[in-house]
């Protein structure tokens, strides 16, 4: 009886074992057909002082052109990328335009070989932003603008006296509303006395 048990024991050990390794070996097939992130540059989460000038993303499987998507944005969630992915190989590379300091959100979305797109995203942070010549020039020429607007404002000072100008219009169009009607009633009572 004892021989029964063992062999069943070991029968049993080698279809466990068989099971297990066709187990293992099923759920590889399928994920090695989906395409997956294996670095960029920079890296997700990094913090970089100077701006890139293009963000690169590899991938396990080249990915397809026609269905690559990338899309930068800032954290003013302006769009920091401008021009077409550049490829190579694994590779896929766009333009980077740099913005305010903060955190940048690079979003993917690729094809795989089983026809599935896989999508995902990282970050970065961009500790020091583009140089705001174009805007420190206007803020310079703001103070100097100033003084040149100030005596602007006495000019609506003279619009009331404009607008009170135009009331003296109005009274003067009264005035002689009112020496015509008096001139009438002259003009009538001297026709009905010189009869």
């Amino acid at each position: 009886m004892g021989g029964r048990t063992a062999r069943a024991v070991r029968a049993w050990s080698v279809v466990l074992g068989a099971a297990c390794g066709v187990s293992t070996l099923l759920p590889a097939a399928p994920a090695a057909a989906h395409n997956s992130l294996t670095g960029s540059d920079p890296k997700d989460g990094a913090r970089v002082a100077t701006a890139p000038e293009r963000i690169e993303l590899r991938f396990l499987a080249t990915p397809a052109r026609d269905t690559t998507k990338i899309t930068v944005t800032g954290p003013d969630h302006a769009a920091a990328s401008s021009g077409a992915p550049a490829f190579s190989g694994k590779r896929v590379s766009v333009p980077f335009t740099p913005g305010p300091a903060g955190v940048y959100t690079v979003a993917y979305q690729v094809g795989s070989t089983d026809g599935h797109p896989v999508k995902g995203q990282l970050s970065f942070t961009l500790t020091a932003g583009a140089p705001a010549a174009p805007t420190s020039a206007p803020a310079t020429a703001g103070p100097a603008a100033a003084p040149t607007s100030a005596p602007a404002s006495p000019a609506p000072a003279a619009s009331p006296a404009d607008s009170s100008g135009g009331a003296g219009w109005w009274w003067a169009g009264g005035a002689v509303v009112v020496l015509l009607a008096l001139g009438g009633g002259l003009l009538m009572r001297r026709r009905t006395t010189g009869r």
